[in-house]
């Protein structure tokens, strides 16, 4: 009987194909190589192999593309004529949840599959990254603590549950502990660009822009390489540090090169363009036609139902490149999913309408409106979407708006909110001088 490196059945593999399948495991690890292409290889090689289907699915539900979702559907399909056991039932049942647009479900049938076999990787890594595009700092943290005590050091993967570990500590504000968990976890896997990535948003969300910048240089051969699939995330982190220290020249020259120069249609990729493009409009530089190649980017993806997180990103593109028809018909499919009874239905009527109405009131100049609807809408931790330096983007808009809008009072308190987080960011800082300025100067100036 074949099993993986941590002692679990192979259901259908023989030994080619699962050393093509460990070293597609291992390149989803590190986000670092093509493990698609290896997984087809090793479903050549012995097309019963069913974690190689479920594996290839898992990546497919998790790119929250709609291309993608339809192949995992149908990959369904496919895994439910072979033979699996018990481990790889449990992860049919997770995948059906998820491409069904249950991710709660889903992730919480990780949960258990999890506490049954603790050292089922791919169940933590996948389940893992469920907690992350459903915003679920807790169990980004606790999925991984539950499972730690089954693994030793020697054991193959053990640096990876560091890496998300650290991640899920950074995401419940246990900075300290993150910190020192993700640089073990690159200790024992340099190449590990979860744990990069988990350090960098440490350093986001202390304000530590001078030692994001440092971090960044420093470990650039890692994780900026062609074969890194985080690159543009981790160029993303870099380009945050140099706006906050005000650096613009910096955030575009990244913009132009390492983060849009290959025009990635890769939904991750477009998030953080569109967010850093409109960070920039926030802080009143004109980002020019930059904001067209974009919106045509989003074209393939912001279906209005697939992955709401994504459409919020698009409209920001949209709304740049004056596309307001697209915005509408965006805000439109949302409206009238009230009948759908998924999850990310739900996520879209609860939290990506308002957002997608409160950005485009800002846009158009309506900030009062914007401020209305974009203060209950911030508090979607645990609800959808990313990481808190990701949905910082809404804080960000909300306060510009206050200023804006000359709701002087509810700026003020947003600012000192930043402030208390971030007391030394230039950017929170200047929120605070312009709203107890009365003269009516630009932030910038302030």
């Amino acid at each position: 009987m074949i099993k993986d490196l941590q002692g679990h059945t192979l259901s259908g593999a023989t030994a080619e194909a699962a050393a093509l399948y460990e070293r597609a495991v291992e390149a989803f690890n590190v986000y670092h190589g093509d493990p698609m292409a290896l997984l087809a290889q090793a479903i050549e090689a012995a097309p019963r192999f069913a974690m190689a289907h479920l594996l290839k699915a898992h990546l497919l539900g998790l790119a929250t593309e709609p291309d993608a979702v339809t192949q995992a559907r149908t990959a369904i399909g496919e895994i439910r004529k072979l033979t699996l056991d018990d481990r790889e039932v449990g992860h049919l049942i997770a995948l059906e949840q998820m491409v069904a647009g249950n991710w709660t479900q889903a992730a919480v049938t990780f949960d258990r599959l999890s506490m049954r076999f603790p050292r089922d990787l791919i169940a933590l890594q996948v389940g893992h990254q469920m907690d992350f595009f459903r915003a679920n700092a807790r169990n980004l943290r606790d999925r991984i603590a539950r499972a730690l005590p089954a693994w030793s050091t020697d054991m193959p993967g053990y640096s990876i549950l560091l890496g998300m570990l650290a991640f899920g500590l950074e995401e419940t504000g246990d900075y300290a502990r993150a910190e020192e968990a993700g640089r073990r976890a690159l200790d024992f896997q340099p190449f590990d660009s979860w744990a990069h990535h988990a350090v960098a948003h440490v350093m986001e969300m202390q304000g530590r822009a001078q030692d994001g910048i440092g971090w960044m240089v420093a470990r650039e051969p890692h994780w900026a390489g062609d074969a890194c699939f985080f690159k543009v995330h981790n160029w993303w982190h870099r380009a945050l540090c140099h706006l906050d220290l005000g650096q613009v020249d910096q955030v575009l020259a990244l913009y132009d090169g390492p983060i849009r120069k290959d025009r990635s249609a890769v939904a991750l990729d477009m998030v953080d363009a569109s967010a850093l493009l409109w960070r920039l409009h926030l802080a009143s530089h004109d980002v020019g036609d930059r904001w067209t190649e974009l919106a045509a980017a989003w074209d393939a993806h912001a279906d209005g139902s697939t992955y709401p997180f994504n459409d919020w990103h698009a409209v920001m593109a949209y709304l740049g490149a004056g596309r307001q028809k697209d915005v509408a018909r965006l805000a439109k499919a949302y409206q009238e999913k009230e009948w759908a009874m998924t999850e990310t239905a739900g996520w879209g009527r609860a939290t990506a309408r308002p957002l997608i109405e409160g950005f485009s009131a800002f846009w158009h100049g309506d900030y009062r409106t914007a401020v209305e609807l974009l203060h209950p809408a911030r508090f979607i931790v645990n609800g959808f979407g990313g990481s808190h330096a990701q949905r910082d983007v809404i804080d960000w808009t909300l306060t510009e708006a206050a200023l804006r809008g000359g709701l002087r009072d509810v700026a003020e308190s947003l600012a000192h909110e930043r402030l208390a987080l971030k007391p030394h960011s230039p950017i929170n800082r200047a929120f605070l001088a312009q709203a107890r300025d009365t003269t009516g100067a630009p932030m910038l100036a302030a």
